[in-house]
């Protein structure tokens, strides 16, 4: 697939001394949704930042569709659209006001057909008319994407697109995002929200202390990384695991019923085969088993507390 923004060796420490970012390098495919995810203070909002043109870095190189970002500044930043977490609009301005603005800085001749699209999509067709300050705090965040898509970006990013918004407003932005990729846009997201990335990402990067520990195909990501337990309801309690058993490492429930056994996903099928012959083996029956496999809140935490 083609590669739409690639960053090389990228570095950022600044006048305090603090390192924000140490020798990143990432490809970012034209028409995918990529997220970003790290903790607090990881360099998410610096490496966004320095892709932008919003901040200079400290060492290493951006492309955007072709153009560095700092020898063909206007043509790079041409092609990007940023929404950023901060609710940052001229509160007396109207909503047609504002976008139609955004669209002339980038110089792009007006196209009311265009912006009318983009706020019906949005759903703010109908408060074209409104100050910002009237509208509520869900429109507003969505008038932050109608201006970063006024001027037609090929990138847009979404910074912690739905902090703050309630649950319904969250599943509405994610339609949106569905259907701006399907139109052909490129989306990097960062979250803090685990369930967004796992919903929404073609692939994820995890960012910790600067660096970038790992970029993966979301489903190649879980499948590595990810554990499964297998859990089996006994027939009779046990008072504790048999020393037949002790290679597969069983932990047993409190009160003796339940069997639970954790295995990699990569070496599922003969572990599990070789425990259900052991337990045939000790004469121990069960009525009832079921898998359940890590989530990607679990591979995050688990990569940040093993991360650099």
């Amino acid at each position: 697939m083609q590669t739409i923004i690639s960053v090389s060796g990228l570095a950022k420490t600044y006048a305090t001394g603090f390192q924000a970012l140490k020798s990143v390098s990432l490809d970012i495919r034209r028409g995918e949704i990529f997220a970003l995810l790290g903790p607090n203070g990881a360099g998410k909002t610096t490496l966004i930042s320095i892709i932008c043109g919003i901040v200079k870095a400290s060492a290493g190189s951006v492309r955007v569709g072709g153009h560095d970002i700092v020898a063909d500044y206007r043509a790079a930043r041409s092609l990007i659209g940023l929404v950023p977490q901060e609710l940052t609009t001229d509160a007396f301005e109207s909503v047609w006001a504002t976008v139609s603005f955004s669209r002339g800085l980038f110089g792009k001749r007006a196209n009311p057909q265009y912006l009318e699209k983009v706020l019906r999509d949005l759903s703010l067709w109908d408060r074209r008319d409104s100050r910002i300050l009237t509208l509520s705090g869900g429109m507003k965040r969505r008038l932050l994407i109608a201006k970063a898509l006024s001027h037609e970006p090929q990138v847009l990013f979404l910074d912690e697109p739905t902090a703050g918004v309630d649950v319904s407003l969250r599943r509405d932005m994610w339609q949106l995002v569905r259907a701006l990729q399907a139109t052909g846009v490129t989306i990097i997201l960062t979250t803090h929200y685990i369930d967004e990335a796992e919903e929404m990402a073609d692939r994820i990067g995890v960012i910790s202390k600067g660096e970038l520990i790992v970029v993966e195909e979301k489903a190649e990501l879980m499948r590595q990384l990810g554990r499964k337990q297998l859990t089996l309801h006994l027939q009779q309690p046990l008072p504790e695991v048999p020393p037949a058993l002790a290679a597969h490492r069983l932990d047993l429930s409190r009160d003796g019923s339940e069997l639970t056994y954790t295995y990699d996903t990569r070496g599922e099928g003969s572990g599990i085969l070789a425990l259900l012959e052991d337990l045939s083996a000790a004469g121990i029956a069960f009525r009832d088993l079921q898998t359940t496999q890590s989530s990607l809140e679990e591979i995050f935490v688990s990569l940040v507390k093993d991360g650099p």
